[in-house]
């Protein structure tokens, strides 16, 4: 039975246009933005895990890129440590040929003072970014390590660090710009040297001889070799613990990347097909909604 006063055809064809456009308006804004979840209202559980994804891979970014930069402090330190390692081994050459009855012993001094501010040079000069692990100005009162940021634990929200021991190679004397002391170690008669300032009035002249101090200076500058070496070597394995994490948070980086993936990205081959068949239904409502209002109009030729 037709009625004037509720058109039911009308209102279901209605009904489902509505659906339709709804819909509709859903897979065009997975096409637009690529995500199938872009807020809590479309799947809040969804939603939530992905945000805290997304913070996570911010944290161990950042981590990774302070990482970089403490690499950058060990890079730096190692190279100035090839640098006095060299220097040393030329120390070692010029007070060898000191202990030579004959030696020029003047020349040798010259060239120890100068292989002596070489040291000094490398050492200051190994900083980055107002950062050095050599002359001993990271270590704050009376810390004897420095903790590097390495990362960033999700599941206890804590930044982890790698720690490594400080050792001051040299030590600027107060007050005194351009003297310390490098490689602490006694000779063979218990006096200890300052490496950076070999061959000079104010540090020691170098005699010659068997009666010369050469070579108890000369046993002094072994023991400095093997602490540099030796602080080198702790460098190096810290440096390829932070090589290990780089990787590490990189590799998490990318995972915490696919999981928000999995989560919220719209598929868009199957985005595109369904809003090509949603249109379609569109039209198709629109046209049936057109002949249920139509239907109606009928009952007018009733009516002559």
């Amino acid at each position: 039975m037709n009625s004037i006063l509720n058109n039911s055809a009308a209102l279901s064809a209605l009904q489902s246009l509505n659906m339709t456009q709804q819909a509709l308006s859903t897979v065009q804004n997975q096409v637009s933005t690529g995500l199938s979840v872009s807020n809590a209202s479309d799947n809040a559980a969804y939603w939530s895990i992905a945000t805290q994804l997304t913070s996570d891979s911010g944290m161990v970014s950042a981590s990774n890129s302070a990482l970089s930069q403490s690499q950058a402090v060990l890079d730096t330190a190692n190279t100035a440590i090839k640098a006095i390692i060299t220097t040393i081994n030329s120390i070692q050459q010029a007070l060898t040929e000191a202990t030579n009855p004959g030696a020029a012993l003047t020349n040798i001094n010259t060239t120890l003072a100068s292989l002596g501010q070489q040291l000094t040079d490398a050492v200051t000069g190994a900083s980055f970014n107002g950062t050095n692990v050599l002359d001993g100005s990271t270590v704050a009162g009376s810390s004897s390590s420095v903790s590097f940021v390495s990362g960033f634990n999700a599941a206890t929200n804590n930044v982890t660090t790698i720690s490594m021991s400080l050792s001051a190679i040299y030590t600027p004397v107060s007050g005194s710009a351009g003297s310390g002391t490098l490689g602490t170690a006694a000779g063979a008669s218990g006096t200890t040297y300052d490496l950076t300032q070999l061959g000079t009035s104010s540090g020691t002249t170098i005699t010659g001889g068997t009666s010369g101090n050469a070579s108890d200076v000369l046993t002094a500058v072994v023991s400095a070799l093997s602490s540099v070496t030796n602080y080198a070597a702790q460098i190096g394995a810290t440096q390829d613990r932070m090589s290990a994490m780089s990787n590490l948070n990189q590799a998490l980086t990318n995972n915490y990347a696919n999981g928000v993936q999995g989560l919220v990205d719209a598929d868009m081959n199957t985005a595109s097909t369904r809003l090509q068949a949603l249109q379609t239904q569109q039209q198709l409502g629109i046209q049936a909604l057109s002949i249920a209002n139509q239907n109606a109009q009928l009952i007018l030729k009733l009516f002559p």
